[in-house]
């Protein structure tokens, strides 16, 4: 019985150092390559959101749910993460519908252009932080480049072991600890960076969206008609990669076959007030801070006109909820 009792304690002791020593050699996200954090974040909110937008880095540098509540009293949520690919989108959305049934769903379309997964780093930042699920399993197995392995996804210490030799202090603070970097999804980002010479745009050799990305899109679609919930089709006002107009037919087209609404919020940036010498932090393709609560506030309002959100800041709860994020905001973008 004594040797039992030390055997399983051997085997305890092996189980925690296994998991302690992954824990360390896994990216924390916290102050470096934070993107990869904000699919975590999610988890912890108070699930009372009636709109939920998903897509890549085009939501979650360009719409701020603080803008939106403090305006209209809409309660949002960004579900963005780095170059989030259709599938990803898809298998995102299934798992927020776990947790709530939000009214309105925001898809911004630029992934329609990519049909392969791009890189790891892309996945790893999508993936790392998001909780087991079907969901995940089905996304890892969709967006594995050839050279990775589903078990590193499993194991992060397969992948992350080469680490030992560049551990930062950020590994050793936070690696029992997290910390938000984002407000609902939203990365503040206030560095300005002019638009400068855009590069010429090509023309290519077949504008047509694939079968698979238009197979995702239509896959997203029945998932929102099972919910009864509104499906609104945006691209974001970016100036690159180029959005060319084959590609803006194929979504109007889109939205007129399945009763959607399509928003190319580029065709009314002027009318927002968007100044690309001033509103974006990487010289047209994101938005910065000040872009981003201008295009918050146009958008606020489009939602709040045609979807029939509810105005969260005359319910006492939410609002005490939203006045302290509220807090906490404008205390970081000050």
């Amino acid at each position: 019985m004594k040797k039992f009792i030390k055997i399983l304690i051997i085997l305890l002791c092996l189980i925690v150092i296994f998991v302690i020593t992954s824990r360390l050699l896994s990216p924390k996200y916290m102050t470096d390559l934070v993107e990869g954090s904000m699919i975590a974040e999610y988890y912890d909110e108070v699930k009372n959101h009636e709109v939920i937008f998903i897509g890549d880095c085009e939501v979650y540098a360009n719409f701020s749910p603080m803008v939106m509540y403090e305006q209209d009293g809409i309660t949002a949520y960004v579900r963005g993460t780095s170059q989030q690919l259709l599938w990803q989108s898809y298998g995102i959305l299934k798992e927020t519908l776990k947790y709530e049934i939000p009214k309105v769903v925001v898809f911004n379309v630029n992934a329609l252009r990519y049909d392969e997964p791009v890189s790891e780093a892309y996945n790893r930042l999508t993936l790392d932080k998001m909780k087991w699920s079907k969901e995940k399993v089905d996304i890892i197995k969709a967006s594995m480049t050839e050279d990775e392995d589903f078990m590193s996804y499993v194991f992060p210490i397969l992948r992350y072991h080469s680490r030992f030799s560049q551990l930062t202090s950020e590994d050793f603070e936070y690696l029992f600890k997290e910390k938000k970097n984002t407000f609902n999804g939203f990365l503040i980002n206030k560095n300005i960076k002019p638009v400068g010479s855009l590069p010429t745009k090509k023309r290519l050799a077949d504008y047509n969206f694939s079968e698979k990305c238009i197979g995702y899109l239509d896959k997203i679609t029945k998932l929102c008609k099972d919910h009864n919930i509104k499906l609104v089709l945006i691209k974001a006002p970016s100036l690159y990669p180029y959005w060319y107009d084959e590609y803006n037919e194929q979504i109007v087209n889109y939205a007129k076959e399945n009763n959607l609404d399509f928003y190319n919020l580029k065709d009314v940036a002027e009318e927002i007030g968007i100044d690309y010498q001033k509103d974006t932090y990487d010289a047209g393709l994101h938005l910065n801070l000040t872009g981003a609560t201008k295009l918050s506030i146009y958008f606020s309002k489009l939602l709040k006109e045609k979807y029939n959100l509810t105005d969260f800041r005359q319910n006492k709860e939410v609002n005490k909820i939203y006045q302290e994020k509220l807090i906490s905001y404008k205390s970081a973008i000050s």
